[in-house]
């Protein structure tokens, strides 16, 4: 919300000494957010004058058309005598009041202006625009064509009012009062214990039965509903400057009269408004839900199918109007003209359900000045008044003339009473306020308060979101002051600290960030197309997602049950954007949906819930394992004078999964495998063996070519996933001191023959079996294939044995022993024989 302070001073008299920064900071410490101070005119220099223009002569012979002026100035430029300004614009005549700039003068930006030669002419000056004075535009896309009436000479910046403060407010979701000049005023006049001069507060008639016919089909979607018609309105009336100006500097665009008044007094009081063509509306006007299938042409121009919850505005005809949101183009004002300007119109005040408005602005992609206020709370009791000072607007500025009818349907309603403990703000801030003190903040704020220790707060209409007492001890405390607060640090008791699983979490991310991976978190948002580029069958069970009933983007509304598509979208990113060595991690959790679908129970507020309460929260929400993935593309190790440098590839998504592992004390096997997005021939399968079965708890290795493309990676890129709950449960990472035998070790190498098919997992676990205790450490340090030597359809594989007994050195008989029985088991089982 842009406010003036200017426009600010009419309802508080703000010492004259106070600037825009002083007033932020009062209003910061009253708890508004004053974001910015904007100085406009901070670098305008005069002379800016009002000129009229006498003659124009067109300039041939330039690629775009350039006009010769002479301009009366009267005695601004010194001597009286007219003033010649070369100008482009097309937009003005001979006669019209123009803005004019002299030489010596200042511009927005630092422009100097001074006479010079341009197009074969002396220009001396210039005929302004709203753009080049800050303004803005004013609709015309050329120069200020001030009205007849205006004097020349007259200083434009004063005419204009170029120069003034303009305050920034970022208005917060309940505080919807503080969209108006109104509740600012208000927070202002509070904040400096000054008197305010409520703008609403106006003679208003009583509704009558000649007004406009109006029917309210929704009294709880429309609680208010005023109309009110002004007749004989003058086609060419145009909006006054002060008008123009002051709807410019809360950033809005000037376009007609009617438009422009009913913009001003909601920007004024802080009640949308809205006008209608009484020429174009057929018969009564009524407030309904809309039918399934209905349609309408907002004023944007844009045809919107309509939904069962939507409220709009009706005519015989059907819809004129979106509720709150937008009107209908069939009945839209027409602008000023002679022949096809409006001339009679009905004024729309009224007040709808907020959450109706919210979802039909969010439903139709539509937000506006007018759904903005509503959907964060309107006073409804100032309906009447808006509708009364739009009315006066108009008759005052376009000649019309104000009907006596006065319709105004009111469904009845008790204002909201709050039984509250005087001491109450007392107990929530830590500080002694007293009785009075709450008593007096809470007048401030508009409230009626009764009673001595048990005090009945009545809440004025302009504060919907003063709904129950821990509201009402807010008010007080931040009138006194948030500043004022005594800062008291906690003290946590002793022995409390992070849980095995967040350790977990943390050392998984060291660990990884270790090794090189760098943290990319994502949102837990997916696309359901999301699991065709990644590959997965039909019936995978990561296909079942959690829907959102509200996502943030309908593109994605499911959460992920996986933590690649995140992942792999940043290394894309990173890719696109000329990082192409990458090493990515991200530790999360992912969403799976329970089989039997339960409706989450509400948990009180005003005491911790039970156990079983909780419980039984839980058991509605989807089971949310926490994963660990990594992506890598292009260089695991970078070139240079040291060597040569190497690819990442899909050992290297391996060996990510093994360290994640041993963080856990977790034995992971890992085995050849196939899933999903990996490619077959080079996807490990991560297993560990949990109560005696075991269980996959990831996948790592390269990706499938058909995946790369969909998601637009660099070639060769390598993924790993891993369940980290899982891998919690069955590890144990107790810390280990490290054995140090003072007995040598005995080392045997193997090379193993074997089919190409045979995993290297399974001759491993064979060796281990086989070699039995003795058997310190295994290393596969070769992989051999050679058909000529070894065979069609063979591979070789070489291990090292380590051996070592804690008790004595071991005997070449007893390491050679330990080792012929480990190939003996491994030949057992997987065919392999020793190479010759």
């Amino acid at each position: 919300m842009r406010v003036p302070l200017s426009w600010l001073r009419e309802y508080v008299d703000l010492p004259a000494t106070e600037t825009g920064r002083d007033v932020q900071a009062k209003l910061v410490s009253a708890g508004l957010e004053v974001e910015t101070v904007e100085h406009l005119g901070a670098d305008l220099k005069g002379p800016l004058v009002v000129g009229q223009v006498l003659t124009i002569e067109e300039l041939e012979g330039f690629k775009k058309p350039i006009r010769f002026c002479t301009v009366d100035v009267g005695q601004a430029n010194g001597t009286g005598e007219p003033q010649e300004i070369v100008c482009g614009a097309r937009n003005f005549q001979v006669g019209d009041k123009v803005v004019v700039v002299l030489p010596g003068a200042t511009l927005p930006g630092g422009f100097s202006i001074s006479a010079r030669k341009t197009y074969g002419r002396t220009s001396h000056g210039m005929i302004c625009s709203g753009d080049e004075l800050g303004m803005g535009d004013d609709g015309s896309h050329g120069i200020i064509v001030l009205p007849p009436e205006t004097e020349v000479g007259k200083d434009a910046i004063e005419l204009l009012e170029l120069v003034d403060e303009v305050l920034d407010i970022a208005v917060t979701a309940n505080r919807g009062d503080c969209l108006s000049i109104r509740g600012v005023a208000r927070e202002a006049a509070i904040a400096y214990g000054l008197p305010l001069r409520d703008p609403a507060l106006l003679d208003v008639p009583g509704p009558n039965a000649f007004g406009y016919p109006v029917q309210v089909s929704d009294p709880l979607g429309c609680d208010r509903f005023t109309a009110r018609t002004v007749t004989g309105l003058s086609p060419e009336a145009r909006s006054p400057l002060w008008l123009q100006r002051r709807l410019q500097k809360v950033g809005m665009r000037p376009i007609s009269l009617a438009v422009d008044v009913t913009n001003y007094v909601m920007m004024e009081l802080g009640q949308p408004l809205h006008a209608y063509d009484r020429t174009l509306v057929r018969g009564t006007i009524g407030v309904r839900r809309a039918e399934e299938g209905e349609q309408i042409v907002t004023l944007d121009g844009v045809e919107r199918k309509l939904h069962a919850e939507d409220l709009v505005i009706t005519d015989e005809r059907g819809p004129i109007g979106l509720a709150g949101v937008m009107g209908g183009a069939n009945t839209e004002i027409a602008d000023h003209s002679e022949t096809e300007g409006t001339t009679d119109v009905v004024i729309e005040a009224a007040h709808f359900d907020a959450v109706s408005i919210a979802r039909t602005a969010r439903r139709h992609k539509l937000s506006s000045e007018a759904s903005r206020r509503f959907e964060r709370g309107v006073d409804p009791q100032a309906a009447a008044a808006a509708a009364q000072r739009t009315v006066d607007l108009l008759v005052l500025l376009a000649g019309g003339t104000a009907e006596a009818g006065v319709t105004e349907v009111v469904a009845p309603s008790a204002p909201h009473t709050i039984s509250v403990p005087a001491d109450h703000p007392d107990k929530v801030a830590g500080v002694s306020y007293g009785r009075e003190t709450v008593v007096r903040r809470l007048q401030e704020v508009g409230c009626d308060v009764y009673g001595q220790d048990e005090l009945i707060v009545t809440v004025p209409s302009w504060r919907p979101d003063l709904q129950e007492i821990n509201d009402l001890a807010e008010e007080v405390i931040r009138l006194e002051g948030y500043e004022n607060l005594p800062s008291t640090l906690p003290r946590p008791p002793a022995g409390r600290g992070l849980t095995h699983r967040q350790r977990l979490h943390r050392r998984a991310g060291r660990v990884l960030a270790g090794a090189g991976y760098v943290e990319a978190p994502n949102y837990p948002f997916v696309s359901e197309q999301v699991f065709d580029q990644l590959g997965l069958e039909a019936d995978d069970p990561a296909r079942r997602v959690v829907r959102l009933t509200n996502p943030l983007n309908d593109e994605e509304p499911a959460l992920r049950t996986s933590l690649l598509p995140g992942l792999l979208g940043a290394l894309r990113r990173n890719d696109g954007r000329g990082s192409h060595d990458l090493a990515l991690f991200e530790t999360g959790l992912v969403f799976l949906p329970r089989s039997e679908q339960r409706v989450a129970a509400v948990l009180p507020v005003d005491r911790r819930p039970t156990d079983a309460e909780i419980a039984e929260l839980d058991a509605a929400l989807p089971e949310q394992p926490r994963h660990v993935a990594v992506v890598l593309a292009g260089a695991r190790e970078q070139a240079g004078w040291w060597g040569k440098g190497r690819p990442a590839d899909w050992a290297d998504a391996v060996e990510a999964g093994r360290l994640v592992a041993r963080e856990a004390g977790a034995e992971l096997v890992v085995r050849g495998g196939q899933y999903g997005p990996w490619h077959p021939g080079r996807c490990a399968e991560f297993v560990v063996v949990v109560d005696g079965v075991e269980t996959v708890v990831g996948h790592a290795g390269e990706l499938h070519p058909r995946v790369v493309k969909a998601f637009g990676l660099p070639a060769r890129t390598s993924a790993m996933e891993l369940d980290l709950d899982v891998l919690e449960a069955v590890g144990d990472d107790t810390p280990q001191a490290p054995a140090i035998s003072t007995f040598p070790v005995a080392t045997q190498d193997v090379a193993l023959v074997v089919d190409k098919f045979v995993p290297h997992a399974e001759v491993e676990t064979a060796l281990r079996e086989g070699a039995g205790e003795l058997l310190e450490g295994i290393r596969l340090f070769d992989v051999y294939e050679n058909e000529e030597q070894l065979g069609d359809g063979k591979k070789s594989l070489a291990y090292a044995l380590r051996f070592r007994a804690g008790d004595r050195t071991l005997t070449v008989d007893e390491a050679s022993a330990a080792r012929d029985a480990a190939v003996a088991l491994a030949g057992e089982r997987t065919g392999a024989v020793l190479r010759g």
